[in-house]
């Protein structure tokens, strides 16, 4: 695994990486060879906050902690992406079982295009993706893991696209179309 480590209003010392590359040893042989994790470092005030991406074959783990202490927030994260490796291996193991068919169909837009809605706003930034089919559970558990308010989906039984999203009281909706 390769790891690259950046630092915002910090120097990340030597030491500290050594702990982030020897506690991430221990998620290694659950990723590809060619992974690699970007460690970003940055303080504020007196917490500090340590954010782990790791991109995956159509997946992300990622882990964002905050606290005084830098070890702290070393130890948490490697909690957090632990959970989400078997969250996602355990998964891969039950859709393996269910031999559901994984049909992808992926959304091409043009992302250099200048383009712009009926008032004039003009679209600053386009993102790619691929529809996977899955259910509104297994969508809920992609969108957690990213850390976004909502997650858009094709599902697997009505072959639609979908999306869930959080509500501000905690919960979930699903937006379904007619």
């Amino acid at each position: 695994m390769r790891f690259t480590f950046t630092g915002k209003n910090m120097n990340v010392a030597e030491g500290l990486k050594e702990q982030v590359i020897a506690k991430l040893s221990r998620i290694e042989k659950f990723l590809p060879e060619d992974a690699e994790a970007q460690v970003i470092f940055s303080t504020f005030k007196h917490l500090v906050k340590m954010e782990v991406s790791i991109p995956m074959h159509k997946r992300i783990l990622r882990a964002e902690v905050s606290d005084n202490d830098a070890a702290v927030c070393v130890d948490e994260a490697l909690d957090i992406l632990e959970r989400q490796v078997k969250k996602y291996k355990t998964r891969l193991r039950d859709r393996r079982r269910r031999n559901v068919a994984t049909n992808e169909e992926v959304l091409y837009l043009d992302a250099e295009a200048d383009m712009h809605d009926a008032e004039g706003e003009k679209i600053i930034r386009t993102k790619r993706f691929a529809f996977k089919p899955m259910d509104a559970q297994e969508a809920v558990m992609e969108m957690e893991m990213l850390h976004h308010s909502f997650y858009v989906f094709r599902n697997a039984q009505s072959d639609e696209v979908n999306v869930v999203y959080k509500r501000k009281d905690g919960e979930y909706g699903l937006i379904e179309p007619r």
